[in-house]
């Protein structure tokens, strides 16, 4: 198969390229570095030629629901309108669990993405997995402010961001399903836990700071919104082997 990436240099996206590689698929990058614009549509079509998926792994760094919004309303239309120039048949796309629940912030963006996909003419697939092993590191380096690292207060699932590339693969080397089951870590876990468990093996002294968001997104965080239901696929790497393996990695 050909399949087209998009986002393929981020977190998840250098799991799908390796997966995707490793099982003998011929594997085309959506990058800038490939001469690609995924907001204006640049280079795009060349890259899309005789393409049978493509998945969108695109992320953007910003916790502004109209910043999230515009991006991915932004590259989920040019990506759609130049793959049904192109006569791609299956769009693949990784959204998160709880967006539909919880459209603010960063979800509002996939909120956006999911409508988009979901009544496009495109043949669609839409994975939600909850966040990533990695999210703890990235509470490290967004949120600590001098010596103290202030986390919200939630309740995650943390999943393996190889395990949720195994499972888009195997979602693209299929039929369109629509919104097959959800993918969720095998655990819960305190994202206060998550951290201080991280800043302990990474040797980051300082003290790990639990705080309540206010508003929709805060609250769907302490409830249980963000969490993935019975019906969940369950990933098998937990939190500690992930820890255990960065160190094993050093």
């Amino acid at each position: 198969m050909k399949i087209v990436v998009a986002g393929g240099n981020g977190m998840v996206g250098r799991h799908v390229v390796a997966v995707a590689e490793e099982r003998g698929h011929r594997v085309v990058t959506l990058s800038r570095a490939t001469g690609v614009d995924l907001v204006s549509g640049v280079g795009l079509a060349q890259q899309l030629e005789a393409a049978d998926v493509v998945i969108d792994v695109t992320s953007t760094a910003t916790q502004s629901a109209a910043k999230s919004r515009a991006f991915f309303g932004g590259v989920t239309r040019t990506l759609l309108d130049a793959e049904g120039a192109a006569g791609v048949p299956h769009h693949v796309a990784l959204s998160i669990v709880g967006s539909d629940r919880a459209p603010f912030g960063y979800y509002a963006g996939k909120a956006v993405q999911e409508e988009l996909v979901s009544t496009g003419r495109i043949p669609w697939t839409i994975l939600r997995a909850t966040q990533f092993h990695e999210f703890a590191q990235q509470m490290v380096e967004r949120f600590r402010f001098g010596p103290v690292t202030m986390v919200p207060t939630m309740t995650s699932q943390p999943v393996a961001a190889r395990e949720v590339a195994e499972r888009l693969l195997e979602l693209a080397a299929g039929e369109p399903q629509g919104r097959p089951a959800d993918l969720a870590g095998p655990e819960e876990l305190r994202m206060s836990a998550m951290v201080k468990a991280y800043t302990a093996a990474e040797g980051v002294r300082g003290p790990v700071v639990e705080i309540p968001l206010p508003g929709g997104f805060g609250k769907a965080m302490r409830d249980g919104t963000t969490l993935a239901g019975p019906d969940a696929q369950r990933g098998v790497q937990t939190f500690a082997q992930w820890i255990d393996g960065r160190r094993q990695a050093r």
